[in-house]
C-alpha cells in the first residue's frame, strides 16, 4: 500500500535550529520536505542535504524568498526558525499567510504577540481570516515549560491562586547562540547594559507569563521583569566560549504579575554555563495543590524543533488566525502515521 499523502513543508531559516527542524521533519512520513529558505548567497540553489550534511532531508533546492520557492512548489504548512520579534517576524512570514499557508515560528515573541505588537497581531488576525492561513509561535521555552505545562497541571484544579515556575538550564549543553544570548564571558556590567537595552537575555518571558495568564482567565497588570548576571566561580570551558572567574557565566532571569484579586505568577529562570542540578519544577497554590519536577530538566534544543514539528498537524486543524499554544490540542509526540490515515485528513 502506498504512504498517504504527506503534508508539503517548507523550512524558513537555515540556522542551527533550522537545520535541526529539517533533520527532525525528514524522519517522518507524513512529511513531504518541498524546500528551504535562506538570503545568505552561499547557501541559494544548492540542495537542503548538501546544506544539511544529511542525505535523509533530500535534494529540495534552497531559495532566496518564499515567493520563489511557491512559483515552483505547493506548500501547506512553513516552519519559521528566523528571529526574536514579534513586528519583524510578522513581515517575513506575511507571504506565506497571503497565500493560506500555516506557520509555525520559533519566534519567541510570536507565543502571544498581543503582548508586544498589539496593531501587528490584530492586522495579520485579520488577513488570516481573509485568507485562511495560520501563524503560531512555540517552543520549550516560551512555549512549553513555564507557560503550557501549569496550564496543563491546572486543568485538574478546582481553583488555583497562584504559579510559580522555575527552569535551571545548564546552557554549556546548549548552541553557540544561546551560550551568547545569556552573555558567556561578557564582564557583568557590560552585561547589565545589553539587558537594559533588550540585546541580552531570555526571549520570551514575558510572553510566557502573559500567555499562562490568558489561559487561567486573570487580568494581570504590568509584569515585572528582572535580569541579572550569574558570575563564573570558576574558570569554564565550552565548545564556543572560555570564561574567567569573575565573568559572566548566564543569566538569572525573573518574571511577576499580580492580578487585583491577588492571584501571582512568579517565573525564574537560571540559565548559565554548568550548572548544577538542572530541572524544571512546576508548584501551584490550588485545590488541590500541585508540585511537579522534571528532575533533568527538558534539553531544550531538541525539545525546540520537536515542539515546532509536533504542532504542525495541530496547527493545520486550527481555525485560521493569528493563534495560540493554549488554542490548539494537548501538545504530543507525532510519530509516524500508519498507511491507513492519510496526513492531510488532519486538516480537512
Amino acid at each position: 500500500m502506498s504512504l498517504p499523502k504527506p503534508i508539503k513543508v517548507a523550512q524558513f531559516g537555515l540556522g542551527p535550529i533550522g537545520i535541526a527542524s529539517l533533520q527532525l521533519l525528514a524522519k517522518k512520513n507524513w512529511v513531504e520536505i518541498v524546500g528551504g529558505i535562506d538570503i545568505r548567497p552561499e547557501l541559494i540553489g544548492k540542495s537542503l542535504s548538501e546544506v544539511v550534511g544529511d542525505a535523509s532531508v533530500g535534494d529540495a533546492k534552497v531559495y532566496e524568498s518564499f515567493e520563489e520557492l511557491a512559483l515552483l512548489h505547493e506548500v501547506d504548512a512553513v516552519v519559521h526558525t528566523a528571529g526574536s520579534r514579534a513586528t519583524v517576524s510578522f513581515e517575513q512570514i506575511r507571504p506565506m499567510l497571503e497565500k493560506g499557508i500555516a506557520v509555525v515560528s520559533s519566534c519567541e515573541e510570536l507565543l502571544y504577540p498581543a503582548l508586544r505588537a498589539p496593531k501587528e497581531t490584530a492586522e495579520i488576525d485579520e488577513l488570516c481570516q481573509t485568507t485562511g492561513g495560520r501563524v503560531l509561535g512555540t517552543g520549550v521555552n516560551p512555549g512549553f515549560v513555564l507557560d503550557v505545562m501549569p496550564a496543563f497541571l491546572s486543568g485538574a484544579c478546582a481553583s488555583v491562586a497562584g504559579v510559580y515556575g522555575e527552569r535551571v538550564v545548564d546552557a554549556s549543553t546548549r548552541r553557540q547562540p544561546l551560550q551568547k544570548k545569556v552573555g558567556s564571558g561578557l564582564d557583568p556590567a557590560v552585561f547589565k547594559a545589553l539587558a537594559a537595552e533588550g540585546k541580552a537575555g531570555h526571549a520570551g518571558f514575558k510572553e510566557s507569563l502573559a500567555l499562562l495568564a490568558n489561559a487561567l482567565g486573570w487580568e494581570i497588570g504590568s509584569i515585572t521583569e528582572t535580569i541579572e548576571p550569574v558570575i563564573a566561580q570558576k574558570p569554564i570551558r565550552t565548545a564556543f566560549f572560555s570564561v574567567d572567574p569573575g565573568q559572566t557565566a548566564g543569566l538569572h532571569q525573573i518574571v511577576t504579575a499580580e492580578t487585583n484579586e491577588g492571584y501571582k505568577i512568579h517565573l525564574d529562570l537560571k540559565m548559565y554555563l554548568d550548572a548544577e542540578s538542572p530541572h524544571d519544577t512546576i508548584r501551584l497554590d490550588s485545590n488541590p495543590p500541585i508540585e511537579a519536577t522534571v528532575t533533568t530538566g527538558i534539553a531544550g534544543d531538541v525539545a525546540t524543533v520537536a515542539a515546532l514539528v509536533n504542532a504542525i498537524p495541530s496547527l493545520l486543524e486550527a481555525p485560521a488566525g493569528v493563534r495560540l499554544m493554549t488554542d490548539l490540542c494537548v501538545p504530543r509526540c507525532r510519530h509516524n502515521l500508519p498507511s491507513t490515515q492519510p496526513a492531510l485528513e488532519l486538516i480537512s
